[in-house]
């Protein structure tokens, strides 16, 4: 097997197990399944790995900002607008 195809499989795994795994047993089920002369397995194997490698374009296509410019929040108002903190007491309870 090709090195580079190896450390792009590995690095695809590291970030996606979960897409990945699926992936695995659904290219597993359609081997078997095309080994075997088995056309349900087969073509559960391939239905399991479209639908795996659907749902991560999915997921990319969501995670991807629509708008580049975006206005940074602000969850403290500017420095010059801050008033003094009030001074606390500090209250002996042994005189009560």
């Amino acid at each position: 097997m090709n090195p580079g195809l190896i450390r792009f499989l590995k690095s695809a795994y590291r970030q996606e197990p979960i897409t990945s795994f699926i992936v695995i047993v659904g290219a597993v089920d359609a081997a078997l399944g095309g080994i075997d002369h088995s056309v349900s397995l087969f073509s559960f194997g391939i239905v399991l790995v479209t639908v795996a490698l659907a749902l991560r374009w999915w997921q990319l296509q969501r995670s991807q900002p629509l708008d580049r410019e975006r206005v940074p929040e602000h969850y403290l108002p500017p420095a010059s607008s801050r008033q003094p903190l009030p001074l606390l007491m500090i209250c002996d309870h042994n005189t009560h």
